[in-house]
């Protein structure tokens, strides 16, 4: 077990080309789950928790952690399955993530080891597995189904924080001249796109929304097949860059590659707010990248891209 640890804390520095390391978890079953190595800061054996007074029954405590305060959530209490017994915390792992500008802590009944999958074998989960289920993805490793878990929907439960634009900012909008064409939002996580079709609509954009790379590029592809230009369809692409078939790396990297399509400008739109690769954004073109999420800020840097490609 040391190993995979020590594999993990060596790894999450690794960010990029076109794949994705999970790191693959159990709850309290035999069933695994995957997550992003580039999420993760640390795993470690849970340490002394103290509790939180008025939190979430899946928020097990707080723990103190190179000089953090970092709350510790059940994640299996977070997807509706039984919690780690209070007997079993002292054997079970946390895992430290960075999610959307923010650190905690995953309470997990054991840790396996690191895969390295194509985004390719990444695959939304089953259509019909209704609105409430708490997927983003499945895969299969060594015939075993891999399911990866919606952390952003969780943490919009456990933590909910501002999802709407600010009056100062909306009265802005209000004075710029109205009719832009509309801006297309890439993202896997409904919870996600819902938050920021929520954010553009309140400053009067119009929004289109697919839920993958690949969804997208079809999209794209659909629009400009009458020989017109993406820029004569859309004003901004925003598009996660974690996302099941094709992921944003890729998406940006074959639109820049498409005559009718490179013009479009694309901003990535990412949680990964801790270890967001630069570098990479600059390799396959994306003209900007931001981190998730503050409605205010969005708002805002949508308004100067609309206004400057113009």
């Amino acid at each position: 077990m040391a190993g995979v640890l020590d594999s993990v804390n060596q790894r999450t520095q690794l960010v990029g080309q076109n794949r994705l390391e999970l790191l693959l978890f159990r709850l309290r079953g035999r069933q695994m789950y995957g997550i992003n190595v580039f999420k993760v800061k640390e795993v470690l054996q849970c340490p002394r928790l103290s509790s939180l007074p008025n939190s979430r029954p899946m928020v097990r405590g707080v723990a103190h952690i190179r000089g953090e305060t970092i709350p510790i959530i059940d994640l299996g209490m977070s997807i509706r399955l039984p919690g780690i017994p209070k007997e079993e915390m002292a054997t079970s792992f946390v895992i430290i993530t960075e999610y959307n500008r923010k650190t905690q802590g995953f309470l997990v009944a054991g840790v396996d080891r690191i895969v390295n999958m194509n985004w390719e074998d990444i695959l939304p989960p089953p259509k019909g597995a209704g609105k409430d289920v708490y997927l983003t993805a499945v895969t299969h490793f060594e015939d075993k189904l891999i399911e990866i878990i919606d952390v952003e929907k969780i943490l919009s439960e456990v933590s909910p924080f501002e999802e709407d634009v600010t009056e100062d900012v909306r009265n802005r909008s209000s004075e710029r001249v109205p009719g832009h064409l509309p801006v297309l939002v890439v993202d896997d996580s409904a919870v996600a796109r819902r938050q920021i079709e929520r954010c553009l609509t309140a400053i009067g954009m119009e929004v289109v929304t697919k839920n993958d790379g690949r969804q997208a590029l079809d999209y794209l592809k659909e629009v400009t097949a009458d020989g017109s230009r993406a820029v004569d369809h859309l004003c901004l692409i925003i598009s996660d860059v974690e996302m099941p078939e094709m992921d944003g790396y890729t998406l940006v990297t074959k639109c820049k590659n498409e005559p009718a399509i490179k013009d479009v400008f694309i901003m990535l739109h990412t949680s990964l707010s801790g270890v967001f690769n630069k570098a990479m954004v600059q390799k396959v073109g994306a003209d900007d990248f931001m981190a998730k999420f503050s409605p205010d800020e969005l708002a805002e840097r949508v308004m100067e891209i609309v206004d400057r490609e113009q």
